[in-house]
């Protein structure tokens, strides 16, 4: 098989349909490797970009797989002309052994426990039940069914589950923030991660999509049909279940005690023997991480990020990107990625940037508001939302408390709540009155998406001070890079908090605990990734590990 980068397609030779975007494949990369179409026996996408640079000439860049009728033999044969007589760089022969999941362990041992069904716990989980390790995965909040019901309802009359919200349930808190797929790190793992989930239902654009997303109306199922995948392969999946306790004892794991919410609305707490204990608890399980360091778990503060949704008009957005070509079906919802370094020495990014998405209330406590970002498989809203940040660093932090970034989101939240008078409304401001320092007394041409409703005030006290200081010099230096993102309509939404774990359980090479042996953190909320590639990839990691761990005793 060869592969072939660089192969750039007008965007006038596209109509968003599939059927037409593979003839076009075919036809350009026919044109690539001068040969007649009719020898392309088989043309795979394997990824896709916007080239977006000159507004007035958008291409869509490729990178294709490809089978000649000829065979290897012909492959081989055109790779050197092509080479020979064209001096062709971007075209090479592709003999890859897929990366796959552990192998079954030859001696079942006692079954590992995983805390967490978020991307991490998921991925770590299936892994060590294709290895034949019938884990035990435990989950505080509901299935995706019923997590879904739960959200709903919160949106509609303010009540909030603790234990079922957009932060906890079956798939964790990238569930409800639109599911996207892309990330900073490379793995061989991330082909295997995209292809199982597309088995279980996404949509097979992720494959090649350089910026995947499922979606928020689609990932739902997706990781329903992962939990069946566990449970079909031996595992077994305790949902409304939480972990209470955790016996260490002479530095290692002994058992896990579990409480679990029956039917009748009444609790049961099991104590459970396990010597493999996977922390993928997410970075919202603040109750874990206390319980952590009463039991002596070596943790240490890291740099999150705290700071606002801000919400334009996604026209606007498309426009700013991708001028008198916005619109265009094979374009889609624009997104954006923004970052700035700053004469003080801080920066401010876009985080999590929803095209054609809203704002949701995100919070998991009673009294503290916290939002974050969602958006469907279709991305047709009308506004556009990211998360608008600024660094927290440890030594922002007062005292030494390895907690004390869990108690600054939490002081945020409250104040969010009590700004937006209770009952989860929010606060809202917009640009050009937050830019003065002037409370906002009314919204302008972008309506709020924020499901409970807002109160129109000022977002700044909620945070501290040198985050909001941070908000206010980046926005026109962020509207230098994107005509139109420091608008006076622009909407900012408080608070969002909850971007990355303030918390990391650090673990040694092994990807143990450097403490307590046993104990495998994993994911977001043990510190060691961010969104669901990274979380995924990090259960697979810890996974292997583990298997290698106990075929070696």
């Amino acid at each position: 098989m060869l592969e072939v980068s660089g192969i750039r397609i007008p965007l006038s030779a596209l109509d968003g349909t599939d059927g037409r975007e593979l003839a076009a494949c075919r036809r350009a990369l026919a044109r690539r490797l001068r040969v007649d179409e009719k020898d392309l026996a088989r043309v795979e996408r394997r990824r896709r970009s916007i080239d977006a640079r000159r507004r007035d000439a958008i291409q869509l860049t490729y990178t294709l797989r490809l089978e000649l009728t000829g065979g290897p033999h012909a492959e081989r044969a055109l790779l050197a002309r092509l080479a020979r007589k064209h001096a062709e760089k971007n075209v090479r022969l592709v003999d890859e052994v897929p990366y796959g999941f552990p192998a079954p362990v030859a001696h079942p041992v006692a079954r590992p426990v995983v805390v967490g069904a978020g991307c991490a716990g998921l991925f770590c989980a299936l892994s060590l039940a294709r290895a034949g390790l019938e884990p035990l995965l435990v989950e505080r909040g509901d299935d995706a069914a019923r997590r879904a019901e739960a959200v709903a309802r919160h949106n509609e009359t303010g009540e909030l589950d603790g234990e079922s919200n957009i932060q906890f349930g079956v798939g964790g808190a990238g569930t409800f923030s639109d599911g996207k797929l892309q990330t900073g790190t490379k793995s061989p793992a991330h082909r295997l991660i995209l292809e199982t989930f597309v088995a279980a239902g996404a949509q097979r654009e992720i494959l090649w999509d350089a910026k995947p997303h499922i979606g928020s109306d689609v990932l739902p199922r997706v990781v329903t049909k992962l939990v069946r995948q566990i449970e079909e392969l031996g595992g077994e999946v305790r949902l409304r279940c939480r972990m209470t306790d955790l016996d260490v004892t002479a530095g290692e794991v002994r058992s896990v005690t579990l409480s679990s919410t029956l039917g009748d609305g009444t609790s049961r707490e099991e104590r459970v023997e396990a010597s493999c204990v996977v922390l993928a608890c997410g970075h919202s399980a603040r109750d874990v991480f206390e319980l952590l360091r009463s039991r002596g778990v070596p943790m240490e503060r890291k740099t999150f990020a705290m700071g606002v949704r801000i919400e334009h008009l996604q026209v606007a957005v498309d426009r700013a990107l991708y001028g008198s070509a916005a619109g265009h079906p094979a374009l889609g919802a624009a997104p954006y990625g923004l970052s700035c370094h700053l004469p003080s020495g801080r920066s401010a990014f876009s985080f999590c940037m929803c095209p054609g998405g809203y704002v949701v209330s995100a919070a998991s406590e009673p009294g503290g508001v916290c939002t974050n970002g969602m958006s469907l498989s279709d991305r047709a809203g009308t506004n556009a939302n990211a998360g608008l940040l600024a660094n927290v660093f440890p030594e922002d932090l007062p005292g030494d408390d390895v907690l004390a970034g869990v108690e600054l989101q939490r002081a945020c939240e409250r104040a969010a709540f009590a700004a937006g008078g209770g009952a989860y409304v929010a606060p809202a401001q917009l640009v050009g009155d937050f830019l003065q320092g002037v409370p906002s007394t009314a919204g302008g041409l972008v309506v709020p998406t924020y499901p409970r409703g807002v109160a129109w005030g000022e977002v700044g006290p909620c945070l501290p001070d040198y985050v909001s200081e941070t908000l206010r010099a980046a926005l026109p230096a962020l509207g230098r890079r994107l005509r139109g993102f420091d608008i006076p309509d622009a909407v900012l939404t408080g608070v969002e908090t909850r971007s990355s774990s303030p918390v990391r359980v650090t673990r040694g090479k092994d990807g143990q605990s450097v403490g307590v042996r046993g104990l495998w953190p994993v994911g977001e909320g043990a510190g060691y990734a961010g969104g669901i590639m990274s979380a995924a990839t990090d259960g697979i990691l810890a996974a292997e590990k583990i298997v290698a761990a106990l075929a070696a005793r």
